[in-house]
């Protein structure tokens, strides 16, 4: 199997997740049970969590993995050689009806993982389930300074103790940096928790509900 996972994205045959209990869980898990082929990890822009925290963590647990930009994932998805079937990315808030906010870009690769039919699944703890948010329009979306984008920082080629930041972008173009996006759960195909995963019923609904009353997974 192959995933790609996004910093809380990775993809597989290729699955895709980020973080455990979050999406890279899904990903050990499938390597601790030799399901896993190779997994997919984004670098996750502008913030780099996915190239300097999920690849550090596939690299440590020894997870075949490869990392790719942002932009690469859907001619990753077009390639047949590749053979993603899922894409796993964590969650910072799951509304009643199973929209999903997670680090800006997880509704990008949900619309591509629907357009290659790859499935597209959300690995989050129950504390990210919020019953009171009734819908994704709920959820407001943090924005983040411009310099995140329009800068880089990190240590110097020849000293890694010495940081240093440099400008990757025209002074004075405006920039527009939200933290989150927000997955409709039309996109979503499964909701993975740690007592079960919630899948939608014969109306394409999800019932999230179940997971705070004794729903075992089963």
């Amino acid at each position: 199997m192959r995933i790609l996972p996004v910093a809380n994205h990775v993809l597989h045959r290729s699955l895709a997740t980020a973080g455990y209990g979050t999406a890279l869980g899904v990903i050990r898990s499938l390597h601790s049970s030799n399901c896993l082929d190779q997994a997919y990890c984004t670098e996750t822009r502008p913030y780099n969590q996915g190239s300097r925290l999920t690849a550090f963590e596939l690299v440590h647990d020894n997870i075949p993995a490869t990392l790719i930009t942002d932009s690469m994932a859907a001619a990753l998805l077009a390639r047949r050689s590749a053979g993603v079937v899922a894409i796993v990315v964590g969650a910072d808030r799951v509304a009643a009806n199973g929209d999903t906010a997670n680090k800006i870009g997880s509704y990008g690769l949900a619309v591509l993982a629907k357009h290659h039919g790859v499935k597209f699944l959300i690995a989050a703890p129950r504390t990210t389930i919020d019953l009171d948010t009734k819908s994704g329009d709920d959820i407001i979306i943090e924005e983040r300074p411009k310099f995140e984008v329009t800068k880089l920082r990190g240590p110097r080629e020849c000293d890694a103790v010495c940081m240093e930041t440099i400008s990757i972008a025209a002074e004075g173009i405006n920039v527009w940096n939200p933290a989150f996006d927000v997955t409709p759960s039309s996109l979503i195909d499964g909701i993975i928790t740690e007592v079960g995963v919630v899948e939608k019923d014969a109306n394409g609904f999800f019932h999230l509900e179940r997971v705070f009353d004794g729903f075992s997974g089963s």
